[in-house]
């Protein structure tokens, strides 16, 4: 892969010479061209969301439509050939549908008819005497428009015109004015008819319904407990780190247990008759297998490791030092994730607004039906296509800052005085100069995660037709482009802590960075892996204490729902949670040692050109060495790297 820009001329003379790393010397507009595609790209996404707010039907979403072509809440149009359309529903602001709790299902989407109301029945209806009562003392029909509610017990096709019975109680939903059944049965059967997934959504919503207060109990312990661990990793000592490596192997080993003890409750219990009794004993082996697995594992890293947790607490404390002098970094995953979450927001609702566009076409029994606009299929890929760009620019866009406040802090040359407000010198320097070497690193990783999710596709599709060898071999392409994907995410971190000291374009960054990284990978490769070994931990051990809570708030209600659904979900939850908070310490180990490498590269330890890392690194590095020199029998005063080039003890 070529790059544009000019490389850095260090020498006068003809004769090629290696570039010279000028730490914040240099500074300059990198990889325009690829801000402007982006650009160009972003001007599609704003064509898309023109075209969806015209051609789609916002109102049809936001506020609701019955089966005949009427929007809720207005004044509508009627449609040739629909002689129930063209009402007024200024006052009738609510969607009920006639048979939410006994639908008929029909092409795996709703076949029950809509109606707008001007209220929800918030008690059961058992016969249609109470729903002409409710009727004529609320003033919402619950029956179709033509039927008049005094002839709601005496019509006799006043079965197939009203809702059958038993009405179950509702309530209307915030945001969409839908009546939506209360009971948990009736509601997640309705929600997943909604969204086309009858089957596996049924007892995923069942779930969720019936668990939602656990649910939110459980998302906020997982924040709660990301937010101690980030402290934890801000305070960190050796005893600190004793007592947390305990932690997590007592968490794991409980947690183990426990999964074993409800499978061995399961099989001993002989009521066990209903379906999602079994579902969850299922279920329970399999999170108690996989459990197992993950805990051994970590169990032997952890005994094979555990003589580098004093260097590794070192190194921490060094890193800190850089957070203390810029404490605003252990927020940057807080705006991350919020403009992620206002994006998310907007890409959903331009992608449902692109779902509703269509032409109105009136079917039997004088219902209306909206029939897709050609192209609406092309406008989706773009927009996932944007939806994984525009995601993953964002996420770079915190590294970079990130690393771009390192990088000032660390080549600070009066250590008594800090740098005013690093993290707004890095925001500044990305936006003004850097904004497209992030969009390069961000299309990269979208290369990558586009194919992933086509084979998803087709791995869903083969799924059904049993066929054993294609779905082997597109698991095992799904594997590649996820080992090349974070292969590609750590060359960026580095490629933009490259940017961030030179100024240079991506490609020379990423070439650059692997190529004097690789040089001093024997200095400190193996505490940065147990670092960031010890960073997993911390995410493991938010997610043992909160499955565990989950064991044991889900485990009271086993009879009633699939309770493994909802636990999956919150363990998903508790790592990402915990991954965003400790994802900070990360980013900046992984500067910090590039930084340190540049340094050596550039510095000899003279008082002409004296090291910029402080004391506290300085005598980091030391013990490093000591400890480098004592394994490597053969070197003495100095490692040889490839190229020939002394690396000299610090601290002679």
């Amino acid at each position: 892969m070529q790059c544009l820009g000019a490389e850095y001329l260090v020498s006068e003379e003809r004769t090629p010479r290696q570039r010279e790393w000028r730490p914040q010397i240099y500074r300059k507009c990198t990889d325009t061209a690829w801000l402007f595609l982006f650009f160009f790209f972003w001007t599609g996404l704003m064509f898309i969301m023109g075209y969806s707010a015209v051609a789609g039907a916002a109102e049809r979403l936001l506020l609701g439509y019955d089966s005949f072509g009427n929007v809720c809440g207005k004044r509508n149009s009627p449609v040739e050939g629909a002689s129930l359309s063209g009402q007024d529903m200024t006052l009738k602001k609510h969607v009920f549908f006639m048979n939410s709790c006994n639908l008929d299902i029909k092409d795996r989407k709703l076949g029950s008819t809509a109606l707008c109301v001007s209220s929800c029945p918030e008690e059961q209806l058992n016969t249609l005497e109470e729903v002409q009562l409710f009727a004529n003392t609320t003033g919402s029909f619950l029956c179709i428009y033509s039927l008049n509610s005094f002839n709601y017990t005496r019509d006799p096709n006043a079965d197939s015109l009203c809702p059958r019975l038993p009405v179950p109680p509702s309530k209307s939903f915030p945001l969409f004015n839908r009546c939506m059944p209360q009971t948990p049965e009736c509601y997640s059967l309705f929600a997943s008819v909604l969204i086309n997934d009858v089957d596996t959504l049924h007892r995923i919503l069942s779930g969720i319904m019936s668990a939602r207060d656990t649910i939110l109990g459980l998302c906020i312990l997982a924040l709660a407990l990301s937010l101690t661990m980030t402290l934890a990793f801000r305070f960190i000592t050796t005893l600190l780190v004793h007592i947390f490596i305990s932690l997590v192997i007592l968490g794991l080993l409980f947690v183990c247990g426990i999964l074993w003890w409800l499978y061995y409750d399961y099989t001993n219990d002989l009521s066990i008759e209903l379906d999602t009794e079994k579902e969850n004993m299922k279920c329970v082996l399999g999170f108690a297998v996989v459990s197992t697995v993950i805990t051994a594992i970590l169990l032997v890293l952890i005994f094979v490791l555990r003589k580098r947790i004093k260097l590794t607490v070192e190194i921490f404390q060094v890193a800190n030092k850089v957070i203390r002098s810029s404490p605003f970094l252990l927020f940057q995953p807080l705006w991350a994730f919020t403009t992620l979450i206002f994006f998310w927001i907007l890409w959903v609702a331009v992608l449902l607004s692109l779902g509703t566009a269509g032409v109105a076409q009136v079917i039997e029994g004088g219902q209306v039906e909206y029939k897709p606009l050609s192209g609406i299929r092309y406008m989706w890929w773009y927009h996932l296509i944007g939806l994984i760009w525009t995601s993953e620019f964002i996420l770079a866009c915190q590294q970079m800052t990130i690393a771009g406040a390192v990088v000032t802090c660390y080549f600070n040359r009066n250590k008594n005085d800090p740098p005013d407000h690093p993290i707004l010198s890095s925001l500044s320097i990305l936006f003004c100069y850097h904004q497209g070497t992030v969009v390069k690193g961000s299309f990269l990783i979208t290369v990558t995660r586009i194919p992933r999710t086509i084979l998803m596709c087709i791995y869903d599709t083969l799924k059904e037709k049993h066929s054993t060898w294609s779905r082997g071999t597109f698991r095992c392409c799904y594997c590649c482009f996820l080992c090349l994907a974070r292969y590609l995410r750590h060359l960026n971190q580095n490629a933009y802590t490259a940017t961030a000291i030179n100024g240079t374009d991506f490609c020379i960054s990423a070439k650059d960075a692997l190529k004097i990284a690789s040089k001093n990978s024997s200095h400190f490769a193996p505490i940065n892996y147990f670092g960031d070994f010890m960073i997993f931990l911390g995410k493991v051990l938010v997610v043992c204490f909160t499955v565990f809570g989950g064991l044991m708030a889900f485990n009271y209600n086993r009879v009633l729902q699939v309770w493994t659904i909802p636990l999956f979900l919150v363990t998903f939850f508790a790592y990402l949670v915990a991954h965003s908070f400790l994802s900070v310490f990360e980013t900046v180990l992984d500067a910090l040692f590039l930084c340190f490498a540049v340094d050596l590269e550039t510095n000899d330890g003279s008082s002409e050109k004296p090291y910029l890392m402080d004391q506290d690194f300085l005598s980091f590095v030391k013990r490093i060495n000591r400890v480098n020199t004592a394994r490597g029998q053969g070197d003495k005063d100095s490692v040889r790297t490839e190229e020939g080039t002394e690396l000299r003890p610090i601290g002679r």
